[in-house]
This record gives structure tokens, C-alpha cells and sequence, in this order.
């Protein structure tokens, strides 16, 4: 698709139909949930166990053929826990998993495919349980992980920092640096003295953002017609 077709109340509607979904059906999977809560994709959208809690102004986002997933795990009597600050992005097929406790501070980024567990899920010589292959991870305010970042049982990643894209987390990662590799390894420290904006200046003003949203909709969807559309849909063109 080389442009949105869709007529201004086309896109209005669909809006609505998507907030619909996601209070109807996706919010009560939370133990808890903030508001502000923003989804695409819903159907996308798995939410698998207990103890799942979000804050507010999150973004969960999802797309055909690359779901994205939160989930918690009971073994053994331990039902895991995770918990998820206020102004969270979540990128495309992102799987955070928890066996014992999985925690994210708030205005941390996670870029597509990114893969979180606080367990190995199986015992290195028993292969039919985990046993104590488990342990918590802390993932502090402010972080952004790269496209396909795996993060480990047992990891704390310090607040501010940044890991690079296909990085593989086994250790401990000090705040305010950017670590890549696999194994990740500092590779740069952040400099202290720069001030750093955060996704919740984005939110300072809600109400206000999305009137912003909605005339720069209306602007950019002001010469589409419901012919036009329909057209694209069946009869699409290169033009489309």
C-alpha cells in the first residue's frame, strides 16, 4: 500500500471499533492496567496468565503474523509475575515471559522481536523440569532494547541504558550505557551531563495530543472519498 485510502469517518470508525476490542476484550486479561492503555492490532494481542499488571499510557503493539505476547507461567505452585510501568512501548512480536518475576520501569522501549524470560524453562540434565533454572529480571526506568534483543533469567539492566539490536543479555548491565554483543557488553557509557527527554513528556498533555491527531488526520485524509477506497480495496492499482 503506497497511501491510506480511507475516507476520514472510515478511519473514525475503525478507530472505535478498536478501542471496542480492546476494553472488551483485552483489558480484563490484566490483573491491573493503567489508563491510556494503546494497542494495534488487538487480536495480535496475547495475554496468557496472572499477576500481569500495566500502566498507564502504555503502547502494545502487534501485527499480522508477528504476535506479540505477555505471559506468565505456574511451575510448581510459583505463579510469575510481571509488572510493567507507566508509558511502556512494546514493538511487534516482542514475547515477555515470566516463570518467577519479570519487572520493567516505566519508559522503557522495546523494539520488534525482542524475547524476555526469567527462566530456561528446562534443567540442563533433566530435561522434563525446570527445577531452579529461574530467576527474577529487573529492567529499570528509561531503557530501550534493539530489534531482537534477548534478555535472560537473572539479568538487571540499568536505567537510561540502551542495548544494541540481536544483543543477548546474560549479565548484569550498569545504568546510563549502551551494551551490544553476545554476550552483551558495554561498549559506551551515556553522557551524564546531557539532559534526556523521556516518552512520558509525549503524554504531558493528552487531551491535547490527540486533538493534534485528529486534525492532522482529518488534514492528511481530507481528499479520500468512500468510491476512492472501496476501489483501492477490490480493484487496487499501482497507484495504491
Amino acid at each position: 500500500m503506497r497511501r491510506d485510502r480511507r475516507p476520514y469517518f472510515i478511519r473514525r470508525l475503525q478507530g472505535a471499533w478498536l478501542r471496542f476490542y480492546t476494553e472488551h476484550f483485552l483489558v480484563p486479561a490484566f490483573d491491573e492496567v493503567g489508563p491510556g492503555l494503546a494497542v494495534t492490532s488487538p487480536r495480535d494481542i496475547e495475554i496468557w496468565g496472572g499477576n500481569i499488571r500495566v500502566g498507564a499510557c502504555a503502547h502494545i503493539h502487534a501485527s499480522r503474523g508477528n504476535p506479540t505476547r505477555l505471559c506468565t507461567w505456574t511451575t510448581d505452585g510459583r505463579e510469575g509475575r510481571l509488572t510493567i510501568g507507566d508509558y511502556v512501548l512494546i514493538s511487534p512480536g516482542t514475547q515477555i515471559i515470566a516463570s518467577e518475576s519479570i519487572s520493567i520501569g516505566s519508559n522503557t522501549m522495546f523494539a520488534s522481536g525482542c524475547y524476555v524470560s526469567d527462566s530456561d524453562w528446562h534443567d540442563t540434565y533433566d530435561r522434563t523440569r525446570e527445577l531452579d533454572k529461574h530467576a527474577p529480571i529487573v529492567i529499570g526506568e528509561n531503557c530501550w532494547l534493539g530489534v531482537r534483543v534477548i534478555v535472560g533469567k537473572g539479568v538487571t539492566i540499568g536505567d537510561n541504558s540502551i542495548i544494541g539490536a540481536g544483543s543477548v543479555v546474560t549479565r548484569d548491565i550498569p545504568p546510563s550505557c549502551i551494551a551490544a554483543g553476545n554476550p552483551a557488553r558495554v561498549v559506551r557509557e551515556l553522557d551524564p551531563t546531557r539532559p534526556m527527554r523521556k516518552r512520558s513528556e509525549l503524554f504531558a498533555e493528552p487531551e491535547r495530543v490527540n486533538r493534534d491527531m485528529d486534525r492532522l488526520m482529518r488534514y492528511l485524509l481530507r481528499e479520500n472519498t468512500l468510491g476512492g477506497w472501496l476501489r483501492s480495496v477490490f480493484f487496487p492499482t499501482r497507484e495504491d
